[in-house]
């Protein structure tokens, strides 16, 4: 039985309005990549504008050395947290695909030294949700419990993709250290690269 003009009006009409909705969507999330990327580089001018302006009268020399003792107490332990306030240690991960393009899927923040806010980009592709056996035995086992080990107060938790299973924000509380961050960037990026090789 062949369809209606009508029932092929709307069937068009759908398929239009379901490629526009995905596209929608996409604009929305590069727009909030493009949001922090902005917000990065407001802090990063701000950072400079204060140091250029309450620095400009002295010599190179201790210009140099004036900012070098704050890097070097960045990484210290025993720093209050009162100085890391409105601090963002900002990773980000690229792939490659077949065609050897550069893409980005995902983006590491670390705020304050103490939050870690992790996002997925196109987690419907990503396809990592709480069961996903990758996720459990590189992510889980490989990082956040041995963090936690040492740093009962960590917590996590999870923002999902529209009404999916599939994870596209991780938020980590309490974290203390900038080795227990670059411990969670190692296994996010083997997780993500895990997950890309069952992409067809």
């Amino acid at each position: 039985m062949s369809m209606s003009s009508n029932e092929k009006d709307t069937k068009s009409l759908t398929e239009l309005l379901s490629k526009l909705q995905n596209l929608y969507h996409q604009k929305k999330e590069q727009l909030e990549v493009l949001h922090q990327e902005i917000e990065e580089l407001r802090s990063i001018l701000a950072s400079l504008n204060t140091l250029i302006s309450t620095k400009s009268f002295l010599s190179a020399d201790q210009l140099y050395s004036e900012k070098k003792k704050p890097s070097d107490d960045y990484f210290k332990e025993d720093v209050s947290n009162e100085e890391f306030k409105g601090t963002n240690v900002k990773r980000k991960i690229f792939s490659e695909d077949k065609n050897e393009d550069e893409h980005l899927i995902c983006i590491l923040n670390f705020y304050d030294y103490k939050k870690v806010n992790i996002k997925f980009i196109d987690p419907e592709i990503r396809a990592i949700d709480e069961t996903n056996e990758n996720f459990l035995n590189i992510f889980l086992r490989g990082a956040l419990i041995k963090i936690k080990e040492t740093n009962p107060d960590l917590n996590i938790s999870y923002d999902f993709y529209r009404d999916t299973k599939l994870i596209e924000f991780i938020n980590i509380n309490n974290l203390t250290s900038i080795k227990d961050y670059d411990l969670i960037t190692e296994k996010i990026r083997e997780l993500l690269f895990v997950q890309l090789d069952k992409i067809p």
